[in-house]
């Protein structure tokens, strides 16, 4: 990891835009290093390389693949010591906005306005470990996720371990998931899903294969199931089907993101209403990133490998924003939805 984390260090200071990252349950770690004059913006996503696009439908910004250096490199986990969960003090202020707008989007969702919405906050740590730390402490403690490190000047940094692919295709084999619900994770017991998170998974599901009806065939989708990421448990579907001859990926992609798992249905007015209430932009946090029509580890052309920006923070200084939210129903309990928020906030906090 030396040569990718002194690579890291050295654009950092320089502010050159890069990209570092390991797919879930993987063992290389492959970094794009461009130059002041690399980074892009892009709407139609035609292009390979790697994006991180925003939670709106603003443009997405790319690092284009000709115009960056590429490395690759095996990696033997761990590669750092993971502390233990940090002991923190929860904010009564911050708890009472988020149990108001919790309650704000159940009042919603019984008016019949959305069948789900998706709830979000941040919380603000200080820090003084250094990057490479980080980002080694994060590729460690969640093999099974997306772990990533992005910069730019017009970002900022970000860094993140994410449970959730928003899509992969092959040519025109399509795969993608569904995942909703979170339980914190018991090594000792079976978790268990009540109506509330079943429901919650149900929406996903249904948004996601009727999304694909117009674009894609032969789309089957699994039986639900518990899917451990971290310290906590979510209810997730795979979903696989398969690209229609005239139908390009980014028309798959913009009909998917934001999918209601991020949030809400329908989600065009879940997003105005968000953006009204939530009191904060979202600015990446629950946008989509990863490579994007090409596989820079096999050389393969043609397979876009995106997930759903979750688990992150944004870096700057000593200061570090986390992101955290959580699905609503009609059912949903204020109190028990901002611990929810609680628990996720511990994946970074351990990190840090």
């Amino acid at each position: 990891m030396t040569e990718l984390t002194d690579k890291i260090k050295d654009h950092l200071e320089n502010q050159l835009p890069f990209a570092v990252y390991c797919k879930p349950g993987a063992s290389v770690v492959t970094g794009l290093f461009g130059s002041k004059n690399s980074i892009e913006t892009t709407t139609d996503l035609s292009g390979k390389g790697f994006v991180f696009a925003p939670f709106s439908r603003d443009e997405a910004v790319f690092l284009p693949a000709a115009e960056c250096e590429v490395l690759t490199q095996h990696i033997d986990l761990p590669l750092a010591e993971i502390p233990s969960a940090p002991e923190f003090t929860i904010d009564a202020t911050a708890k009472a906005a988020f149990e108001e707008l919790v309650a704000k989007c159940v009042t919603a969702i019984k008016s019949n306005t959305f069948t789900k919405l998706v709830a979000s906050r941040t919380e603000t740590v200080e820090t003084d470990t250094d990057v490479a730390t980080i980002f080694r402490r994060l590729l460690s403690a969640y093999p099974n996720a997306f772990r990533y490190c992005f910069y730019s000047e017009a970002t900022g940094l970000w860094m993140g371990a994410t449970p959730e692919q928003l899509l992969q295709a092959n040519n025109d084999k399509i795969h993608t998931v569904a995942l909703a619900g979170t339980q914190v994770y018991n090594a000792e017991k079976e978790a268990v899903w009540q109506e509330k998170e079943q429901e919650e998974q149900q929406i996903v599901t249904d948004y996601i294969t009727q999304a694909l009806q117009e674009s894609c065939t032969n789309i089957t989708a699994t039986s639900p199931y518990t899917f451990h990421a971290g310290n906590i448990v979510h209810i997730k579907t795979d979903i696989t089907a398969q690209l229609k001859n005239d139908i390009a990926l980014s028309d798959v992609i913009k009909k998917l993101h934001p999918t209601p798992a991020v949030c809400g249905m329908p989600k065009d007015e879940a997003a105005v209403f968000l953006k009204e209430n939530e009191g904060y932009n979202r600015e990446f946090y629950s946008g989509f990133l990863g490579e994007l029509n090409t596989d820079f580890a096999s050389g393969q052309q043609d397979k876009s490998d995106l997930f759903v920006n979750l688990r992150c923070m944004k870096i700057k200084d000593s200061t570090t924003q986390l992101f955290i939210g959580c699905g609503i129903t009609k059912d949903s309990n204020p109190e028990k939805e901002f611990l929810e928020t609680v628990n996720k906030s511990i994946t970074m906090r351990r990190v840090l």
